[in-house]
């Protein structure tokens, strides 16, 4: 990690700043995670053999019930770090009470939770690969997949008015109505707001069939100021736009070709693309780009690592950081994240603490 990064980064956590005001949308999940130390065949393995006995129990597992859900993550995360945050999530009365329970805080607004029949459930299989952990999620999407800007109210649409960001997330997760509810609010905000818009579709395959029109009417518009990737989003969205990416995939490593995809997303939108991998994240802009790489912690989850960097990269860019500043700021988010036993978001001072321990065994 490049000292002069660390050192931004460590100058503007100890410095007072105003707060920023943040508006997140659309979901909240339960997620109950899964803890499998195994890999797909042992899994595999072990699900037939209780099959094959009429079933059974398998013992052992470590499980957790955890808020999930891109918007809700990534607000507990902004929250820690400072920021107001309004959620315009849908829900229903058994989920508002655990949104309460999980951010108890005065910064947050919940007055803008939407009730509906259906709550949204995730569970969550972390796996191991050749290539570290990797989470399957297994999901009942509920009232989430028919939320659209239909259910936005005059008091919704002031809240986006006012935010200085407003952050649209898990596209596929709002099935019927994702590319209209993305584009609604992001031209609202274009139009009558005052603040930056900011993309993670999170992952889009379980909606294919409408990815073509996601980017022809949203992610190529005007309206979309950072979009936030992966890899296999950078990787699925530049397929889109370039003929190149099938050829590259033959030829280059995951990570690889989700950097070359990045810079042609870049090359072919107007926003701002940002993506973040297990190893590095990088921002490339038409005139600009920079890559960072991660922080090396014991990865003990990998389920809710993108919210909090998305958490660390909305703050670096409200308060002006640098390229690989903001960035830095990003990874040690999710470092602290993904390396806490708890799984909880680290406010400033620990992020401070954190980072000098790290710049410690780094220089042993």
């Amino acid at each position: 990690m490049p000292e002069v990064f660390l050192n931004e980064l460590n100058r503007f956590l100890k410095s007072e700043n105003g707060k920023i005001s943040v508006v997140v949308m659309p979901d909240f999940f339960l997620d109950r995670i899964l803890c499998l130390n195994w890999n797909t065949k042992t899994l595999s393995e072990k699900l037939e053999n209780v099959a094959q006995r009429k079933g059974g129990s398998i013992d052992g597992l470590k499980q957790a019930e955890l808020r999930g859900g891109n918007a809700i993550n990534t607000a507990s995360a902004l929250i820690e770090l400072g920021a107001n945050v309004t959620p315009i999530v849908c829900t229903d009365t058994v989920g508002l009470q655990l949104i309460r329970l999980y951010l108890k805080s005065s910064s947050v607004d919940l007055s803008h939770v939407k009730i509906f029949d259906k709550p949204s459930l995730t569970t969550a299989m972390e796996l191991k690969t050749e290539k570290g952990k990797a989470n399957v999620m297994l999901r009942d999407i509920g009232s989430l997949s028919s939320f659209g800007p239909e259910d936005l109210d005059s008091n919704d649409f002031q809240a986006i008015e006012n935010a200085d960001y407003v952050c649209v997330f898990n596209w596929a997760g709002t099935r019927r109505f994702g590319t209209k509810l993305a584009g609604t609010v992001f031209r609202h905000v274009k139009t009558k707001g005052k603040g930056k818009t900011y993309y993670d579709t999170a992952d889009p395959t379980p909606n294919k069939e409408k990815i073509p029109e996601l980017v022809k009417n949203v992610l190529q518009s005007r309206y979309v100021d950072i979009l936030s990737v992966n890899e296999n989003e950078a990787i699925c969205y530049a397929s889109q736009l370039d003929n190149r990416v099938k050829k590259l995939e033959r030829s280059l490593s995951l990570e690889e070709l989700a950097k070359e995809s990045a810079k042609i997303l870049a090359s072919h939108l107007p926003a701002r693309v940002d993506l973040h991998t297990t190893t590095f994240s990088a921002t490339f802009s038409k005139k600009n780009e920079i890559a960072v790489p991660a922080f090396n912690v014991p990865v003990l989850r990998a389920t809710g690592a993108g919210d909090a960097w998305n958490a660390g990269n909305i703050l670096g860019d409200a308060y002006g950081l640098s390229d690989g500043g903001r960035l830095t700021l990003a990874n040690a988010v999710a470092a602290y994240y993904i390396s806490n036993p708890n799984g909880v978001h680290p406010t400033r001072k620990q992020l401070i603490k954190f980072c000098e321990k790290l710049k410690r065994k780094t220089a042993l």
